[in-house]
């Protein structure tokens, strides 16, 4: 057990990464859940993408990354919002449009000063090695917060996935509560960009949920197969970043990608053993009675 375990006893930084990824998979697990019954990805990646310019502002004019990411949030989902209102246009059209303006506008910015080059990587790709204790403490704040509403949310939420007319009808307000189901995703996005970066935290939102969703049936199982499935993504991203010097949170996002395929293979051959369980057994039966 040494090599699998040694590791994080003897590296405290490791520890912290450990356990700040835990926390965040825990927070995308429960936000993802949603994002991926609701079909939210795409919204999902926009503001993955969108809080850059917020950011890269923030560091502009000396300023925490984690307010700048939010008001880069703020922009994308009050920009989508006020563009389906005023016009015919469709919400993903929208996403879109707002989608690649707000990237543009943070790699324009980010090409106007040198001072970015090192900022940039830890944006994008996160710097889940770095954590720090008050990194740590911030991102267990947000990670209860944000797992605590959306459960207290959840039956709004999962009669939003089933048909938005039947969650208007049982007194909840789609439109609202698809606004705070948004609020919630982005905060997910914000606060974990500091561990995982901007691009890698939309694969952590995805892979462990959806990997879920192939094997659950119910909304809570759904969310601890998904927790669980990001925890280890992270310990064997982190392990495998330790032995082969590889990067932290690109290794853990690409673990959890493969075990979301590895989901996929397994339930499709025990789906496909079940489909043809039944005219294997009446064959079986009819040769038996012959």
């Amino acid at each position: 057990m040494g090599p699998l375990l040694q590791p994080f006893l003897d590296n405290e930084f490791l520890q912290r990464a450990l356990l700040a990824g835990v926390l965040v998979a825990l927070a995308c697990a429960v936000v993802g859940t949603f994002v991926v019954l609701r079909g939210l990805a795409f919204i999902g990646d926009a503001l993955a993408h969108g809080v850059l310019p917020g950011v890269a502002l923030a560091i502009l004019l000396g300023m925490p990354g984690l307010a700048g990411a939010a008001l880069g949030a703020a922009a994308m989902i009050g920009g989508v919002s006020l563009v389906t209102r005023r016009s015919q246009l469709s919400a993903d059209t929208a996403i879109g449009l707002l989608f690649v303006g707000m990237l543009a506008l943070g790699v324009v910015m980010v090409s106007r000063s040198d001072s970015f080059t090192g900022d940039l990587v830890r944006i994008l790709f996160g710097e889940l090695l770095g954590v720090s204790r008050a990194d740590l403490g911030l991102q267990a704040v947000a990670t209860v917060v944000v797992v605590a509403t959306t459960l207290l949310l959840s039956r709004p939420f999962l009669l939003l996935c089933i048909d938005p007319e039947q969650a208007d009808v049982a007194g909840f307000p789609s439109q609202r509560y698809h606004v705070i189901m948004l609020v919630l995703v982005a905060a997910t996005v914000i606060v974990s960009f500091q561990t995982v970066g901007t691009l890698l935290v939309f694969g952590m939102l995805l892979a462990p949920a959806g990997a879920g969703a192939l094997v659950a049936r119910r909304i809570s199982s759904m969310m601890l197969i998904a927790a669980a499935l990001g925890s280890l993504s992270v310990y064997l991203g982190l392990l495998a970043s330790y032995h082969f010097d590889l990067a932290a949170g690109a290794s853990v996002v690409l673990v959890a990608v493969g075990l979301f395929f590895v989901t996929f293979a397994v339930t499709g051959v025990l789906e496909s053993r079940r489909r043809s369980a039944p005219s294997n057994t009446s064959t079986a039966t009819t040769g038996v009675s012959a």
